[in-house]
C-alpha cells in the first residue's frame, strides 16, 4: 500500500481511539465521516478499472536495427460511468520501448487511440507486455491495479548495409570434369538457349538469338561451381566485449525519424558481437543478391549451421538466426575452423568473421588456402571496444599470409570498411 493509504488508515484508527476514550458524539462524527470516505474512495477506485477493454495490435512481429516496431492501443470504456483516470503501464522489454500513457475522463463507448513507434536499437528476441492498469481516487488514498494478458514477441534482425567494395578472392576449379547444373535462377552463367515457352520471365529474352532466328529464344543458366559461400563465425566469448550501453530515452520521433531512418546506416551497440553479427548479415545480403548460394557456421557451443542455399528466404533464415546468438562458446576459434574442415571442398569461399587477437587460426586459414578454398577474414578490433590485447599482431600476420582481410572498428562505418582491404598500419 502506499504512503496515503497508511496515513489515511492511522487518521481513521486515533479517530476511532479518541472517540472510544472521550465517548464524544464530535469525535464519533468524525470517525463515521472517515469511515465514509474511506469506503466511497475504495468502491470508487475500484469502478474506475471495472469495464475497460484494452486492445494491443503489433503491426509486424519482426523489424530490423535502425527501423520501428509500429503498435496501436486502443482503451474503450463500456461502464455505465465515465473513468476519472486510468494509467497504462506497459512492462515490455524492448530497449527504448515507452507506450505508457495516463488517460483522463473516459467517457462511455469513446475509445481512446494512440500509436507508438519503437525505434530498435538492439537484435535479439524481446517480448512486448504485459500490460497493467492501474487507478485510484480522488483523494490518492488507494490504488488499484488490474493486469491485462497477453504479450507477443518481437524479433529484432541485426542491421544490414550496403557493401559494395567487398571482395572475395577468386574460386578454383578442381581438375578433371566440372559439374554444371541447370537452375531456374539468373546468374552470370549461361548454359545455352532454347524456344521461348508459355511462363517464362521477358528478361530471359536473348534478343540476338530471337533477331537470328525469328522466334522468340530464352536464356538457360548454370550455377557456378565456385559460388558457395560459408560465413564462419566466431562466437568465442573469451574475446567478445562490450561497453555498457543504456537505451536512450527517445520521445521526439520526428527527431529519431531523421536521425536514425534517413541516416544510411543505423549507430550499433557499442559491442563486438553486434558488429560481427551485422557484418555478417551484410555479406549475406550481398551475395544472397548475385544468387550465390551462402550458409553459416557457429559455435553457441553447440554446432549451429544453416546450410547452403540461395534466395530471399535464405536470407530471412539467416537474419533469424543472427538476431539470437550470443558469444556464448568456450571453443576456440582454430579448433572450430579445424572440425569444420572436412565439410568445405575447393569450390567453397569462406570468410571467417572474429574478433580474436591470436593468430592461431590464421594457420588454419593457409591450410585452407593451400587445399584450394578461398578465404577472406574479418576481423573486429575487440581492443577498441575494450581491455582486450591489440589486433595489429593479427592483422600484420594476415597480411603476411596474403589473405584478404578488412578491419571494422568501433565506431566505425561499416560500410566503408568493409569496402577497403585492411592495411598492416591499419
Amino acid at each position: 500500500m502506499r504512503l496515503t493509504t497508511w496515513i489515511a488508515l492511522f487518521i481513521w484508527l486515533v479517530s476511532l481511539i479518541l472517540a472510544l476514550i472521550t465517548g464524544r458524539d464530535l469525535l464519533y462524527n468524525t470517525f463515521y465521516f472517515i469511515t465514509l470516505v474511506l469506503i466511497g474512495s475504495w468502491f470508487w477506485a475500484r469502478q474506475n478499472l471495472r469495464g475497460l477493454e484494452i486492445k494491443r495490435r503489433v503491426r509486424t512481429p519482426r523489424s530490423q536495427v535502425g527501423r520501428f516496431v509500429q503498435e496501436t492501443f486502443e482503451v474503450t470504456n463500456q461502464g455505465w460511468l465515465s473513468k476519472l483516470w486510468v494509467e497504462v503501464r506497459d512492462a515490455s522489454d524492448l530497449p527504448g520501448h515507452h507506450a505508457s500513457r495516463v488517460l483522463v475522463s473516459l467517457r462511455r463507448k469513446k475509445p481512446r487511440i494512440w500509436s507508438v513507434k519503437t525505434p530498435c536499437l538492439r537484435r535479439g528476441r524481446y517480448h512486448l507486455g504485459p500490460i497493467t492498469l492501474h487507478s485510484g481516487d480522488p483523494l490518492g488514498i488507494f490504488d488499484v491495479h488490474k493486469p491485462i494478458q497477453g504479450v507477443y514477441p518481437v524479433l529484432i534482425y541485426p542491421a544490414t548495409y550496403d557493401i559494395p567494395g567487398f571482395q572475395l578472392p577468386p574460386g578454383h576449379l578442381p581438375g578433371g570434369k566440372i559439374a554444371h547444373y541447370r537452375t531456374h535462377y539468373l546468374t552470370t552463367n549461361v548454359a545455352t538457349v532454347r524456344d521461348y515457352v508459355p511462363g517464362d520471365s521477358y528478361n530471359r529474352i536473348h534478343w540476338r538469338s530471337t533477331a537470328r532466328t525469328g522466334r522468340l529464344m530464352v536464356k538457360e543458366f548454370e550455377l557456378d561451381p565456385t559460388s558457395d559461400l560459408w560465413i564462419l563465425l566466431d562466437l568465442d566469448a573469451t574475446w567478445h566485449v562490450s561497453q555498457p550501453w543504456e537505451a536512450p530515452d527517445i520521445t521526439d520521433i520526428p527527431a529519431m525519424l531523421q536521425s536514425q531512418v534517413l541516416r544510411k546506416e543505423p549507430t550499433l551497440v557499442p559491442a563486438t558481437i553486434e558488429y560481427a553479427t551485422s557484418a555478417a548479415a551484410s555479406i549475406a545480403q550481398r551475395y544472397l543478391a548475385e544468387r550465390r548460394a551462402v550458409g553459416l557456421i557457429a559455435y553457441t557451443p553447440r554446432r549451429e549451421v544453416l546450410h547452403l542455399d540461395r534466395g530471399h528466404r535464405q536470407f530471412t533464415k539467416l537474419l533469424e538466426m543472427l538476431a539470437v546468438i550470443e558469444p556464448t562458446s568456450t571453443i576456440p576459434f582454430h579448433q572450430m575452423l579445424l572440425a569444420e574442415r572436412h565439410y568445405l571442398t575447393r569450390t567453397s569461399t569462406v570468410v571467417v568473421i572474429t574478433p580474436s587477437p591470436n593468430t592461431d587460426w590464421i594457420g588454419v586459414l593457409r591450410d585452407y588456402r593451400h587445399s584450394g578454398i578461398g578465404v577472406t577474414a574479418v576481423l573486429v578490433a575487440a581492443s577498441t571496444f575494450g581491455p582486450v590485447r591489440s589486433y595489429r599482431a593479427a592483422l600484420a600476420e594476415l597480411w603476411a599470409s596474403q589473405i584478404p582481410a578488412y578491419l571494422i572498428r568501433r565506431g566505425a562505418s561499416i560500410s566503408a570498411a568493409l569496402s577497403h582491404f585492411a592495411l598492416p598500419n591499419d
